[in-house]
């Protein structure tokens, strides 16, 4: 029987990256009969195709004029929802194995625009320095501003080993260049190191093997030094994963006990992953949970069962805030493609929805003077809450707006060094968040004024777009 995909990740396509699913039998909900103006609708579809394919200025493809009918219609629903043609549906299943050829790169779009969601470590994307939040008006020089999302994504795929220059757009600098070569990408999902007493686990998506190879890491800290005192779990810019990993990787943690629940349309259904009976590896080990605005849906449901569960404390920014699970449809057993549908909003144990307003810390930490002006200028912040149609948050709940975070790297801190991490085993020495020293919060500072947002001297515009990033 064909599997249906429950994800939980952060964007649309990724180019060297994990997508998240969860695997499962498909389950049929019951629907109600199409009405007469689904009908009417449905005609009126129809002429307006035949229309198009007997009048339009130049012959058109029949197929891909359909296809991006079907993407229309579910993109308008939120930014999470789309079609897969065969191609990308066959891609999305290759990158739940962990391996990948491409940038190492996760976008989504956004006002036209393609938006970086994250870039996954040790890729090109990462050695490149590029952010969450980088805007990509152009690839190889040519424009992608107005382009549809999919082609713009085929533009950055290619060969191994072949060069590709993007031109990035970052709020509060001007338009810069950035050359990569694309590589044949095995991403290592979890990786470990001691600093100090202090045991380091980095987790930077949830594919196929991450918990394997967390358990692997954590055990090998373990041996290297069996009086550890503490553990960091480091999930900044970890896109998301598959939700079986993320409910494996809160296992690690917890002894039993909810980590997420999945709830539909229907209140009556309800999913609950529980963590395993007696799999704290750490035996109760103080831990901290690094976050940041790349921490995003299965990440989020690490950082937030390990923080309702009181079993670490948070500490760097508040996380992205996605919140729903996309359902994967193939469509004639994946001749035609899938549906990327959403079905459902994942909760956290004490029955909070984070959608849209993300997993807040329990210690603000900014990486940067830079940052903490980005978190201070709510133009600058890029979150699930930015998307315009943007699935609601169900309780009423709205994320934190602008304001100057709690710590940022004091003068004369080491720009090399990595101030949220040093926060975070500040909070393992002292015992708590509580008490632990606090720094003085960085001074206000007024904000530049910028232009628009995508600058003079960027990517050439695109004559025939409609200024979909004008802001009125």
């Amino acid at each position: 029987m064909m599997r249906k995909y429950f994800l939980v990740g952060a964007s649309a396509f990724v180019l060297g990256a994990g997508t998240v699913a969860y695997f499962n039998h498909p389950a049929h909900a019951e629907v109600a009969a199409p009405s007469a103006e689904s009908f009417r609708m449905l005609e009126l579809f129809g002429d307006v195709e035949d229309i198009i394919e007997k009048q339009y200025v130049t012959p058109v493809d029949e197929k891909k004029l359909i296809q991006s009918a079907i993407d229309g219609m579910l993109t308008s629903l939120d930014p999470h929802s789309g079609y897969l043609n065969p191609a990308d549906y066959s891609d999305m299943r290759d990158q739940t194995r962990g391996q990948y050829g491409g940038l190492g790169l996760e976008v989504t779009g956004d006002e036209g625009a393609v938006k970086v969601v994250s870039p996954m470590d040790d890729t090109p994307a990462a050695k490149a320095g590029l952010q969450p939040g980088d805007f990509i008006t152009a690839i190889d020089n040519q424009s992608v501003i107005g382009l549809n999302l999919n082609d713009a994504v085929k533009k950055m795929r290619g060969n191994v080993g072949q060069p590709i220059t993007l031109t990035i757009v970052r709020p509060g600098k001007d338009p810069f260049d950035v050359k990569l070569v694309r590589e044949a990408i095995d991403v290592k999902s979890a990786k470990g190191h001691m600093e100090g007493d202090y045991g380091y686990l980095r987790v930077s998506a949830f594919d196929e093997n991450t918990t394997d190879q967390a358990i692997a890491a954590l055990k090998a800290l373990q041996v290297k030094d069996p009086h550890m005192k503490g553990l960091v779990l480091d999930l900044r810019n970890n896109p998301g994963g598959l939700l079986d990993q993320a409910v494996g990787i809160s296992s690690m943690f917890l002894n039993g006990g909810e980590v997420v629940s999945q709830r539909g349309r229907d209140p009556k259904d309800i999913e609950r992953y529980n963590a395993r009976a007696d799999g704290d590896m750490t035996h109760g080990l103080p831990m901290v949970v690094l976050i940041n605005s790349g921490t995003a849906s299965a990440a989020e449901i690490v950082s937030g069962a390990l923080k309702d569960r009181h079993r670490a404390a948070i500490v760097g920014l508040t996380s992205f805030g996605k919140g729903s699970v996309q359902t994967v449809i193939p469509l004639h057993n994946g001749e035609d493609g899938a549906l990327k549908l959403t079905t459902a909003r994942y909760y956290t144990p004490s029955g909070g929805s984070i959608q849209k307003t993300g997993i807040e810390p329990d210690l603000e930490v900014a990486a940067s003077t830079e940052q903490a002006e980005q978190v201070a200028n709510e133009a600058f912040e890029f979150s699930e809450a930015s998307f315009s149609n943007a699935l609601n948050a169900e309780e009423g709940k709205e994320r934190r707006g602008a304001h100057h975070p709690a710590e940022a790297p004091p003068t004369g801190f080491d720009p090399k060094k990595d101030f949220q991490l040093s926060r975070a085993l500040d909070v393992l020495k002292y015992g708590s968040v509580e008490a632990t020293p606090k720094l003085p919060a960085p001074k206000p500072k007024i904000a530049n004024l910028l232009g628009p947002k995508f600058p003079a001297g960027g990517a050439p515009p695109d004559p025939n777009a409609k200024p979909a990033t004008a802001h009125p």
